[in-house]
Parts: C-alpha cells; sequence; structure tokens
C-alpha cells in the first residue's frame, strides 16, 4: 500500500451456507460477495451503489468484520483486518466505524443520548467523568444538535435527528474511516439533503474517509469522488463520479442511469427498462451475472466471465462490450 492508501480490498468474499434437512447439511451456497476488490485513498468518498440484494451493505460489514469473510484479505494502514485476533479487532474498531441505515433500531432506547455516546468513549479509554460529557456537549454541537439533547431519549427526537445522533457516536472515537451503510434511505428527501451536507462538512473539517453505500445514485452523485457499481456480488463498474455519471460503460451502470428522474420536464431521456428478476445469488447466472437482463447480451456473455478491466484511465468495466459503450452517445 502506499503511504495515501488507506484501505485496500481484495478478492473479498462471504458466501452463507444454504443448510436443510435434520442434521441442517450443506446443500448450497448464497454467493453474497463474490471478489470484490478496490483501493480507498484517504480523504476520499467511494459510492458503493446497487440494487438491493447485490451485497453491498454485507461488503460494508466483512471490512468492518461485524460478519466475518470467507475469502479475501482487507488491509488497513498496512494491517490486514481479517488477521487481527480479538484485543487487536477491538483497537481497530475505534479507526473504522459505521453509521447503520436505521437511525433508530441502531440505537438503544434505555440509554439517553449522552450516555450512548459516552459507552464509546468508555470502552475505548478514551474520557470518563467530566470529561467525557464535555466530549459529547462537543459532538452533539458539531452534528447540528444541542448539548441539552444529551439528557433525552432515541423516540423523542425525529428520524433526522436520530441519524445526526449516529453520526455523533461514530465520531466519539476519531474514526479515519466511516462506512455509511444508506445512512439517508429512511429519511425524507429534505432531511437527506441535511444529513449529506453534514456528513461532506465533516469530511473537510475533520479529514475523513467515507464508503457512502446506497442504491440511489442520485443521491450518491453529490457526496463520492468515485463510484463502485456492484451486481450479485460483483463490482461491474468502477469510475470516478463525474466520468461514470457522463459516459458509463457497462450496460447495468446505464440502466439504472436511465431511471433517475429529470428535473426539468421539457428534457427528455431514453429509459431502458430491464427484463425479469435480479438473479438469485444462491444460484447465478453463468458467464457475465447480468446477461439475462442485459440489452447487449451476446452469446458470448452467457459463457465467459468479464474480468474487471480498465477501459479508460482509472475507469474500470466488467462487460465485454464496454468499447461499444465509450463510443456511443454520452448521457444528457
Amino acid at each position: 500500500m502506499t503511504e495515501d492508501m488507506l484501505l485496500s480490498v481484495r478478492d473479498l468474499k462471504k458466501h452463507f451456507p444454504i443448510k436443510r434437512g435434520l442434521f441442517a447439511k450443506t446443500v448450497g451456497q448464497v454467493k453474497a460477495v463474490d471478489g470484490v476488490s478496490f483501493d480507498l485513498a484517504k480523504g476520499e468518498v467511494l459510492g458503493l451503489v446497487g440494487e438491493s440484494g447485490c451485497g453491498k451493505t454485507t461488503t460494508g460489514r466483512v471490512i468492518l468484520r461485524l460478519i466475518e469473510a470467507t475469502a479475501g484479505k482487507v488491509m488497513f494502514e498496512g494491517q490486514d483486518v481479517l488477521a487481527l485476533g480479538k484485543r487487536d479487532l477491538r483497537a481497530m474498531r475505534r479507526r473504522m466505524q459505521i453509521v447503520f441505515q436505521d437511525p433508530y433500531s441502531s440505537l438503544n432506547p434505555r440509554l439517553t443520548v449522552g450516555s450512548m455516546i459516552e459507552e464509546a468513549l468508555a470502552i475505548h479509554h478514551l474520557a470518563r467523568g467530566a470529561k467525557a460529557k464535555e466530549r459529547v456537549a462537543e459532538l452533539l454541537t458539531l452534528v447540528g444538535l444541542s448539548p441539552l439533547h444529551a439528557r433525552r431519549y432515541p423516540h423523542e427526537f425525529s428520524g433526522g435527528q436520530r441519524q445526526r445522533i449516529g453520526v455523533a457516536r461514530a465520531l466519539a472515537v476519531d474514526p479515519r474511516l466511516i462506512i455509511a451503510d444508506e445512512p439517508v434511505s429512511a429519511l425524507d428527501v429534505s432531511i437527506q439533503a441535511q444529513i449529506l451536507n453534514l456528513l461532506g462538512d465533516l469530511k473537510k473539517d475533520l479529514g475523513l474517509t467515507y464508503i457512502f453505500i446506497a442504491h440511489d445514485l442520485a443521491v450518491v452523485e453529490h457526496i463520492s469522488d468515485r463510484v463502485a457499481v456492484m451486481y450479485l456480488g460483483r463490482i461491474v463498474e468502477l469510475a470516478a463520479s463525474r466520468a461514470l455519471y457522463k459516459q458509463p460503460l457497462h450496460p447495468y451502470t446505464k440502466a439504472l442511469l436511465s431511471a433517475i428522474p429529470i428535473a426539468e420536464p421539457s428534457r427528455k431521456r431514453d429509459r431502458i427498462v430491464l427484463t425479469g428478476d435480479v438473479p438469485s445469488p444462491a444460484k447465478p447466472p453463468s458467464g457475465c451475472h447480468f446477461h439475462p437482463r442485459c440489452f447487449m447480451a451476446r452469446e458470448r456473455c452467457k459463457v465467459d466471465v468479464p474480468p474487471l478491466r480498465e477501459i479508460e484511465p482509472g475507469h474500470w468495466s466488467a462487460c465485454h462490450f464496454a468499447e461499444e459503450l465509450r463510443d456511443s452517445k454520452p448521457v444528457a
């Protein structure tokens, strides 16, 4: 890893066994994450997008070892996360935090906001007593809440306020990396913008690095430096945000972008409607996993697995015919 590289993921896999019968015999595997590789530089925001069930949330949790990986390597600041013992893993988790999708279920309803944040400080031996309370007040102010909110319980807050509390709890231990797992998907549109702006401001002020997981490409566009598109456990396209939105080099990405609503009624966009449903990760299609739904599919796609290759500098695509998309008309 280079000095400016914070995280390096190589061939990461997570397969869940399918068990049946009286003796719980393994009869198959759900390949939730199936060979994911990417690098993340310090201070960068990587958007991880795709339809529900594509493996993006599982990828984030395996990186943090909230779920144990089946295979692969996760290097964080030069350390192999998957090889750490319990004591070293706890120290590592101080530098890697997560903001969950549901801002209510991720908070303990029996604890006040102040108690939850103080708990994180105590676990990592960062502060206790008066110093901890000062730190709680500082964190709540940082995320746009009042220090007086430390006395309240989660049910006394709105969804947007709860998500701010989740962000404050993640920031309590001074992390280097935050994995934001669909942090705005459960919020109203107006509140989504506030949380996105908050995350953007915190990135600039604290020098944070994010993996931003979402299914909404319109949301990811405004916060991400680069975007990785996942389908059935694999990354099918990876590029700088501006390049990917202007000229997608994978049919799946092109179809997703065509579904984003346009604010101007006078403008029109050719809508690409994907046929069929997302295949089961327990029985993925042969060859290119996307070929049963792809508008560009040919016989080769049914047999050969397309590698993730660099089509343009910094722009990677797992499509046999990515060059055809490169030479076609850019997205409006």
